[in-house]
């Protein structure tokens, strides 16, 4: 069973954009539910073929796109949208992921709701840790190539002085040639938000499994952050994927009938410490 693209209302009348794939058993399933990281979405690379693989081994596959994160409901892929990604913030997608845990507790999807458990990716890992650290429905955590600090993440000194004049900052994407921007209330809202937006200290409030995953060759998140992770959170297991990148092999578009190696690695991975844990 898979369906697609359906709609949840998020806020400032955008929507969030959310997946399904699960394999019909008759019976109620443990959900894995994905969140993607800074300029990503749910149809990123290899992430299909990431969620039928967990739909194989009899997971209840969830992927989403943040309601801010640059998709519309009619190009769901890429960034169209800028305003909105300029307009996003870490407390926006806090609460975006509660409308998804909000919404699966309503759904009739046959889901075992003792087993929910959440995959961060990148930015994401800090998300997922937030929510995981204080919402008792998550059972288990996974974070790959998660960050382990936003503040250190965002501009500073001369740059942050010269982001609060302008208003908003540029990054250029690579893949879109995109001058994406990024508007100071992600600032503002971190600043105002701070204590709950520390991700090292939600990781030493985590009372539940959690494992970390790595690339030794993360250009993007130094595998460093996942040490500190490690140091933090109280039950949780390493898994360093030895030479891996930022997204364990991917790229977009990826039309290849099979998940690079290194994502298959997480995958299993992932699914061993699912069913181990």
């Amino acid at each position: 069973m898979k369906k697609n693209n359906i709609q949840i209302a998020s806020e400032k009348g955008k929507v969030i954009l959310l997946d399904y794939e699960y394999k019909d058993q008759g019976s109620n399933l443990p959900v894995v539910i994905f969140c993607h990281g800074l300029k990503g979405f749910k149809d990123w690379g290899a992430w299909d073929l990431m969620g039928s693989a967990f739909a194989k081994a009899n997971f209840l596959f969830i992927k989403f796109n943040f309601s801010h994160n640059g998709g519309t409901p009619e190009q769901p892929i890429d960034f169209p949208d800028l305003e909105a990604f300029g307009n996003n913030n870490y407390s926006l997608e806090l609460r975006d992921l509660q409308r998804i845990l909000n919404w699966l507790e309503t759904s009739d999807l046959p889901i075992n709701r003792n087993e929910i458990n959440l995959i961060g990716h990148s930015r994401a890992g800090g998300i997922t840790t937030i929510t995981a650290s204080k919402d008792d429905r998550i059972k288990r955590l996974v974070t790959l190539a998660g960050v382990a600090d936003y503040e250190e993440r965002l501009p500073k000194d001369d740059e942050l002085e010269k982001w609060k004049q302008d208003g908003v900052y540029y990054a250029k994407n690579g893949r879109t040639h995109q001058d994406m921007p990024f508007n100071y209330q992600l600032y503002t809202d971190f600043k105002q938000n701070e204590k709950e937006l520390h991700i090292l200290d939600a990781a030493s409030r985590l009372s539940i499994p959690h494992l970390i995953v790595h690339g030794t060759q993360d250009p993007t998140v130094d595998v460093n952050d996942a040490y500190r992770l490690r140091d933090r959170s109280k039950h949780a297991q390493l898994s360093l994927i030895r030479g891996a990148d930022h997204v364990f092999g991917a790229s977009h578009p990826w039309e290849q009938d099979l998940m690079p190696k290194d994502l298959r690695q997480v995958v299993q991975c992932t699914v061993n410490f699912l069913r181990s844990n």
